[in-house]
């Protein structure tokens, strides 16, 4: 039984690191990524980013051709690798916050599909290590693989097949903005372009920092606002909450606010300086804009009662669509000699 097993574990594990590897160099991740994951701060270097594919290629590499000690050590590194996907991913489901994970390149929707793939994909790396060091040292499971001609093959099928299921099941969205049918953020044709279709400011209850109850549509009838919703449980907001200040000042005409679904008094997020923070606890601007929310999402409210931009997901979306606004609020002046 372990012959095949030491042939087929390696090569199956080698093909799932292989097709994670060229998921991502065709669609790179970043640090704002691996924080909505909770990947550590520390961890959270542009150049770790950069060099993660090539790293699961590498080891993809190494659990194919590589046997005895170095094929151990090289299935350890993959336990340890799979273990960690497992533990960010399930702390995430625990978080109950809405993330996402681009573990094969595409980002998806981090539901209990990922914990159960990824915890396949630790079991998969354990066997492996238990008994890839009967391979050859030099060729490993792919020289086994060309030497071999036990039965067994079956049991082979089985296992890849299992994990090619359990990685490409269905979880509910491509990537963490398309599982957000926003009604307010309804895009139609005309005319060969797409233009947005602004909807009514909603008229809900929110409160502010200072414990005051305003009503949302009178309120961005006095200015243009900037509505950030996050989490201070959210890795993904991080770099999003770190922006503020720069965004405050690149926008001076507008209030950009935090929006957060606690009380003013039950988080550290509370902001009493103005622009103040609002607090919706009971789910009303959320609820009033779209049928799945979550953080870190802006939305821009016009002075005529009317959304203005948005709902945008996400910390990169965002941040593109600060970049319209101010391109929007501050063309470039016109060269005069220009013709």
């Amino acid at each position: 039984m372990l012959g095949p097993l030491a042939v087929v574990l390696p090569l199956v594990l080698a093909g799932v690191l292989l097709a994670s590897a060229v998921g991502k160099l065709r669609h790179p991740d970043d640090p704002a990524g691996w924080a909505e994951l909770g990947v550590p701060k520390a961890l959270r270097r542009p150049w770790l980013v950069r060099i993660h594919p090539w790293a699961e290629l590498a080891l993809a590499v190494a659990l194919a051709v590589l046997g005895g000690l170095l094929g151990i050590l090289a299935a350890v590194v993959a336990a340890i690798l799979m273990a960690a996907y497992l533990w960010l991913v399930w702390r995430t489901l625990l978080r109950e916050v809405d993330a996402s994970c681009a573990c094969f390149g595409e980002r998806r929707p981090v539901t209990r599909v990922t914990v159960i793939r990824n915890a396949w994909l630790t079991v998969l790396a354990l066997g492996t290590a238990c008994v890839i060091g009967i391979t050859p040292l030099v060729g490993g499971a792919v020289a086994a693989a060309v030497m071999t001609a036990e039965p067994g093959w079956l049991l082979g099928v089985a296992v890849a097949v299992i994990t090619v299921l359990v990685i490409r099941w269905p979880e509910g969205g491509t990537d963490g903005t398309d599982a957000v049918p926003a009604a307010s953020a309804v895009v139609t044709a005309s005319d060969d372009e797409l233009d947005y279709v602004r909807t009514r400011t909603p008229s809900v209850p929110v409160t502010l920092a200072d414990g005051s109850l305003v009503n949302l549509q009178q309120l961005t009838m006095l200015r243009p606002m900037l509505l950030l919703s996050v989490s201070a449980t959210c890795g993904g907001c991080e770099p999003v909450i770190e922006k503020v200040p720069e965004w405050r000042r690149l926008l001076p005409e507008v209030d950009v606010r935090l929006l957060l679904s606690h009380a003013p008094q039950d988080g550290t997020l509370t902001e009493l300086t103005a622009p103040q923070s609002l607090h919706d606890p009971h789910g009303y601007v959320s609820g009033s804009l779209a049928e799945y929310w979550s953080t870190p999402t802006a939305v821009l409210f016009g002075v005529d009662g009317l959304l203005a931009g948005g709902p945008e997901v996400g910390y990169l979306d965002i941040v593109r669509f600060v970049e319209d606004i101010d391109a929007t609020l501050h063309p470039p002046a016109l060269d005069p000699g220009a013709p």
